[in-house]
């Protein structure tokens, strides 16, 4: 599947790692998406990406993340590592 990338935003997170939120279109569709994938930078500064999650753009999907997102959130504390070891780099 071909896709272009419309808009991309990031989030910088440890010593290279990144969160990539993006408004993608499949090009033989003309159909958009919004996409959250993870990643790092080599030591060359290139991206590099581990994986991600496409999704249409439908705004009870959207409010639906940030809502669950926020409440999950919500229930960490701030100790400025990793609250489970269960996460991937």
């Amino acid at each position: 599947m071909e896709y272009e990338t419309i808009l991309s935003e990031y989030v910088n997170y440890g010593r290279n790692k990144f969160i990539e939120i993006s408004k993608k279109r499949v090009v033989s569709e003309n159909a958009v998406f919004l996409n959250i994938s993870k990643g790092y930078y080599t030591p060359e500064g290139e991206k590099r990406y581990h994986r991600g999650i496409g999704f249409p753009p439908e705004r009870a999907i959207i409010d639906a993340l940030i809502e669950k997102l926020t409440a999950v959130a919500s229930t960490v504390e701030d100790t400025g590592s990793a609250a489970s070891s269960n996460t991937e780099d």
